[in-house]
C-alpha cells in the first residue's frame, strides 16, 4: 500500500455559515471522522479532531494563531486523536476520564486499528497499527446537558445524547439551525450494540429528542452533511427498527 505524506493527510472544504470541513482522505469513509471548524470572534470552535497520526495544527493553517476550543463529540479514537494539540478541550463528564486516560481499549482503537484495513494509503513514517494510541488530553471544560459553547459571536447549546456512547453530545446553534451531531446521527451505517438493551433504549430516546428539532443542516461525525428532511427520515428509520 502506498504511504501518504503529512502534507496530503488532511483536506478541507469551506462551507456556508463560517464552517470548514476537514477530513483525512486516506482513511476509508466508514472510519473517517469529519472534523468541523467554526471561526469565532473571540475563539474558534473545533468539533472533533481526527485520528491523530499526523499533526492537525501543523497541517491546517486556519488552526494556527488563534484560541481554539476543541470539543469531543465523544471519545472514540477517530474523533480525539489531536485534542492534545489544543490548550482548551471540552467533553461530556461521562467521558472525561477517557479523554484524560485514553487506551486502545476504551477508545475503540484496539478493535479498529489492529491492521491497515481502514486505510487507502498508510500514514507517513514508520507506521505500525499495533503501536497506535491516542495521546492524553485532559478536559479543561466539561459540557453537560444544557451547557453553552460560546465563540464570542456564536452560541451552541449542548445536547447530551447517549446511545452511540455514554457521553455522546451534539451542538446546536438555534440562530442558524446548524447541528453538529457527532456519531448520534449521520447519513451512513450507524454504530450501536443492538444486543445491549439499555444502550438501545438510550439511543431511541436520543433520536426522539432530535426528530422535531428545527435544524437546517446537520454536520455529522461521518459521511456528507444533510438537511432536516433527511435527518427525519434517518431517525424514523432507526425508530421503526428499534423503538419497540
Amino acid at each position: 500500500m502506498q504511504i501518504a505524506t503529512p502534507e496530503t493527510w488532511y483536506e478541507s472544504r469551506t462551507l456556508n455559515d463560517g464552517v470548514t470541513w476537514i477530513f483525512e482522505p486516506h482513511i476509508k469513509e466508514y472510519y473517517r471522522c469529519n472534523i468541523w471548524h467554526v471561526r469565532g470572534r473571540e475563539r474558534d470552535l473545533l468539533v472533533d479532531s481526527g485520528m491523530g497520526v499526523v499533526s492537525l495544527r501543523e497541517q491546517m493553517p486556519l488552526l494556527s494563531g488563534r484560541p481554539v476550543l476543541a470539543v469531543a463529540s465523544h471519545t472514540h479514537f477517530d474523533h480525539i486523536g489531536t485534542h492534545h494539540e489544543f490548550a482548551e478541550r471540552a467533553v461530556h463528564p461521562d467521558e472525561a476520564d477517557i479523554l484524560a486516560h485514553p487506551s486502545r481499549a476504551n477508545t475503540g482503537a484496539g478493535h479498529y486499528v489492529a491492521d491497515n484495513d481502514i486505510f487507502t494509503q498508510l500514514p507517513p513514517g514508520d507506521w505500525q497499527p499495533l503501536d497506535y494510541d491516542v495521546a492524553p488530553a485532559p478536559a479543561t471544560t466539561l459540557l453537560a446537558e444544557g451547557s453553552v459553547v460560546d465563540t464570542g459571536d456564536r452560541s451552541f447549546e449542548v445536547f447530551h445524547l447517549p446511545g452511540h456512547s455514554p457521553g455522546s453530545i451534539a451542538l446546536y446553534e438555534k440562530a442558524s439551525g446548524i447541528l453538529f451531531a457527532g456519531d448520534v446521527v449521520y447519513d451512513g451505517p450507524l454504530a450501536y450494540d443492538e444486543g445491549n438493551a439499555a444502550e438501545m433504549r438510550q439511543y431511541v430516546a436520543s433520536m426522539k429528542r432530535l426528530l422535531d428539532l428545527p435544524v437546517r443542516v446537520v454536520h455529522g461525525g461521518h459521511y456528507p452533511s444533510f438537511g432536516r428532511d433527511r435527518m427525519r427520515a434517518l431517525i424514523r428509520g432507526f425508530l421503526d427498527a428499534f423503538d419497540r
